[in-house]
């Protein structure tokens, strides 16, 4: 007889409270999943970690960077593994690979990689001269695993081809969104009148939105692409009426002078409270990205609040466009058709109920559920 299939999550840094696209990508995954199968996540002592969960949370690991090399947790996860009676090992990120690899040896239990990006990838394009190491070592990892999860299926196809992977256990768990259809017209409208008061912006004045984490590089670059190129190529058509708003948390001390471009039609808001009003108050994101891999949250997060998405190619992989109908368009010649990208959307168009199917927390989770049950057998 099978024994039931209970999960632990290794989940090696601060997800909670989740408020950043890493964390949300993290903790929604788990707080779904949770009403499917049993789940105990390990992590830091530093998570604010929420009440009224079905998920059990032991907080062992130290902050310090030690801890991702520390031979003790070996004893420590194992004695976790078997009070729980826990039979799959999920480990976030390739990193604590070694520790589970032991734990799939000499404890019995099966062993899943969650990757968000193919980590040896993103440090290859930030120029860290140590890449190939993590390459290596990220390739023995996934060759280790019972099962692999993939954020997109770019990063799916990929891992196939260069780390010889099987196939068939390697699965598309993309990044999610929590709505399973979008908000009423009402909640739009509400929302928009709440921007146009806060920020001083103009009835007949469309509202452009970027968002992101303000100290990781390809966020950054986004800014300047906005500063240097997008803006410009706004501001010459007179006929245009519009603000940029930006939000988000880390902006460099350089960066300064941004909170003074409003006679350029720039808003730096900066960190916010509640990021859902400009997700809904808005008119148009835009996502000039042209770096970074895995997902880019906020292009799921803007296109479930039925906000029309301008985007490179970069900063739309892993959202495909068959789910997307009219409200994602991408700009393949430039930033002078990206402005006319801007220029020309209609943002009366509506989100398709397919995006919900593809893109919502519960089938995300559902469909991790039925590949881990597939291969418990």
């Amino acid at each position: 007889m099978n024994k039931p299939t209970k999960i632990a999550a290794l989940v090696s840094y601060k997800i909670y409270p989740a408020k950043m696209g890493g964390q949300k990508g993290i903790a929604l995954f788990y707080q779904y999943l949770s009403r499917l199968l049993p789940v105990t996540i390990i992590s830091t002592k530093n998570n604010d970690y929420p009440a009224g969960t079905d998920i059990a949370f032991v907080p062992i690991l130290g902050n310090s960077k030690l801890r991702y090399v520390n031979p003790f947790l070996f004893f420590k996860l194992r004695a976790i593994l078997r009070k729980n009676k826990c039979n799959w090992l999920i480990l976030e990120h390739p990193y604590y690979g070694w520790l589970g690899v032991l734990l799939k040896t000499f404890s019995n239990i099966k062993l899943a990689i969650h990757s968000h990006n193919i980590e040896s990838v993103r440090f290859k394009s930030t120029g860290r001269w140590w890449w190939r190491i993590l390459w290596q070592y990220e390739k023995f990892v996934h060759r280790q695993a019972h099962l692999n999860f993939f954020i997109n299926d770019e990063d799916r196809n990929f891992a196939i081809k260069n780390f010889a992977l099987n196939a068939a256990v390697c699965n598309t768990i993309t990044y999610g969104f929590e709505m399973d259809k979008m908000p009423l017209p009402g909640e739009k409208l509400q929302a928009k009148k709440e921007l146009q008061q806060l920020h001083n912006i103009k009835a007949d004045e469309k509202i452009l939105f970027f968002n992101g984490t303000l100290d990781y590089k390809p966020n950054l670059d986004a800014v300047d692409m906005i500063l240097e190129q997008i803006n410009p190529l706004l501001l010459s058509n007179k006929n245009f009426k519009y603000k940029i708003i930006i939000c988000g948390k880390g902006l460099p001390s350089r960066y300064d002078e941004l909170r003074n471009y409003t006679s350029k039609n720039i808003i730096y808001a900066g960190f916010v409270d509640d990021i859902n009003i400009y997700f809904k108050g808005s008119d148009i994101f835009i996502n000039p990205v042209i770096d970074g891999g895995g997902i880019k949250t906020k292009l799921v997060e803007a296109l479930g609040f039925n906000l029309t998405a301008i985007s490179t190619i970069n900063g739309a992989i892993g959202v495909p466009l068959s789910v997307t109908g009219k409200k994602m368009y991408i700009a393949d010649d430039g930033w002078k058709g990206f402005a006319n990208k801007i220029f020309e959307a209609d943002t009366t168009e509506n989100i398709p109920p397919a995006f919900f199917e593809h893109f919502y927390w519960g089938n995300i989770a559902s469909k991790a559920s039925a590949c881990i049950s597939a291969n418990s057998l």
